[in-house]
């Protein structure tokens, strides 16, 4: 690759153009002498003269016009790309790429993701679920959607959706045959438990808080899956108990077919955030999402 600086062909094409220094200088705010000066440190570096001139008039040389009128075209390039790359900086526009946990995508992104693409046509959506948390940066991923304490401690975040909270639940014929549990500790011992896996293979821990004491059980499963749909489907046909989100069961619960169990253990906790790297040059598509998403 050629390393003769850009700058200085701008400058001679412009000269060029203009058959003067004093003209181009004006154009660009500096001072005809030092046009001049970094003219003949091209031409010195290229060993080849690509200027006639006088006291009165400048003109290309041979070499001069040929490089002109390959310069010419490729200039104008550049410049149409500096205009496009100047629109994301000016509209939303372009591909926007998030990584985000199944479930918020169904809570959060999934209603709402169908009003920020008709509002703004020019922004090309990548949406990526996956539960395990990702390094959105070396993923080159935009931002990236999860619990509050699974956020990386160096990313900016703002809070999606408002506080969220679980429900213990399974169905009355569930609860005739095995019983109601009456405190956390009771699942570890009688009860059949329906699970969610991380990505590494080992369930998700049941935590239970009640007036600042926090219980933490993992119950054996009678049931370990990666798909919230299988454990809520398992759940009603009255497999077991599960422990999923209160919004993903409330119409259950409130038809009665399913009942929710230690409710005063299953106090609300902080939500979903929406995290990104850094504050400094926001594109204007992650800008309108952000804003969108907390609308």
């Amino acid at each position: 690759m050629s390393t003769r600086p850009l700058p200085d062909l701008a400058v001679f094409a412009l000269v060029a153009e203009r058959r003067s220094f004093r003209a181009a200088a004006q154009v660009l705010g500096v001072t005809a002498s030092a046009l001049s000066h970094t003219i003949r440190n091209l031409e010195a570096r290229l060993d080849v003269r690509l200027l006639n001139r006088t006291t009165r008039s400048v003109a290309p040389t041979e070499a001069g016009e040929r490089l002109l009128a390959r310069l010419g075209p490729a200039l104008a390039d550049i410049d149409a790309a500096l205009d496009e790359v100047a629109m994301f900086r000016d509209r939303p526009a372009g591909r926007l790429r998030v990584n985000v946990a199944s479930t918020a995508a169904r809570m959060l992104l999934a209603p709402r993701l169908g009003g920020f693409m008709n509002a703004y046509p020019d922004v090309r959506v990548e949406i990526v679920c996956e539960d395990a948390l990702a390094d959105i940066v070396a993923g080159g991923f935009d931002c990236g959607v999860r619990l509050g304490e699974r956020l990386q401690a160096d990313m900016i975040a703002v809070p999606l959706g408002g506080e969220l909270s679980q429900a213990l639940v399974a169905t009355p014929d569930y609860i005739a045959r095995h019983g109601a549990p009456t405190k956390p500790e009771d699942l570890m011992n009688g009860h059949r438990c329906l699970l969610v896996r991380r990505a590494s293979g080992q369930p998700y821990p049941w935590e239970f808080e009640r007036k600042g004491r926090l219980v933490v059980v993992t119950p054996p499963p009678a049931l370990l899956t990666d798909n919230g749909v299988v454990m809520l489907e398992a759940c009603r046909a009255g497999a077991g108990l599960a422990f999923p989100f209160r919004e993903a069961v409330a119409d259950d619960i409130a038809a009665g077919r399913l009942v929710s169990l230690l409710e005063d253990w299953c106090e609300p906790f902080p939500g979903f955030f929406l995290y990104y790297p850094s504050r400094r040059q926001l594109s204007p598509a992650l800008r309108a999402f952000i804003d969108w998403m907390r609308g």
